[in-house]
């Protein structure tokens, strides 16, 4: 009963140990850790910041609504949407699928697609104005601000 006791014990001490010889590793382990510092955040300041400019167009006429008015207003807000669609297109790109039936070599039908879309941040309105039955609206998009939106941001 006795060397029961004494093995218990031991192990007892021995488990100690060993779990404390652990846990002090981890921490030392931890504390080099820590003291890494990472301070590339793999985005670097360009040298030039290039100012983006889109224009957007849209026919009176071709709008829906009662009066001159309205149809005024709503081709200034879809030549506003164009002039995004543009700013988005430089900014993200364009995606183009095509589509081509032939048959016995001969072109029956020709499709073709394109897609566009993104996220802009940061586009100003330089100059809306009417121009015959259009409606036109430019937008211009300063790098420099949108990179310092993302630093403010905590994104960069």
């Amino acid at each position: 009963m006795r060397s029961t006791k004494l093995v218990v014990v031991s192990l007892a001490i021995l488990a100690t140990t060993a779990c404390s010889n652990m846990l002090n590793s981890t921490s030392v382990t931890r504390s080099v850790t820590s003291a890494i510092a990472y301070t590339d955040t793999g985005v670097s300041e360009p040298d030039k910041f290039p100012v983006l400019r889109a224009v957007g167009y849209a026919s009176i006429s071709a709008q829906k609504g009662p009066s001159r008015n309205q149809r005024n207003l709503q081709a200034m807000r879809a030549s506003k949407v164009d002039a995004y669609r543009e700013l988005t297109e430089q900014v993200y790109g364009i995606y183009v699928d095509s589509n081509e039936k032939q048959i016995n070599q001969v072109q029956r039908e020709d499709q073709l697609r394109s897609q566009v879309s993104g996220v802009v941040h940061g586009a100003r309105v330089i100059r809306q104005y009417p121009s015959g039955d259009s409606y036109v609206t430019e937008l211009e998009l300063d790098t420099k601000v949108v990179y310092q939106m993302y630093q403010m941001r905590g994104a960069l």
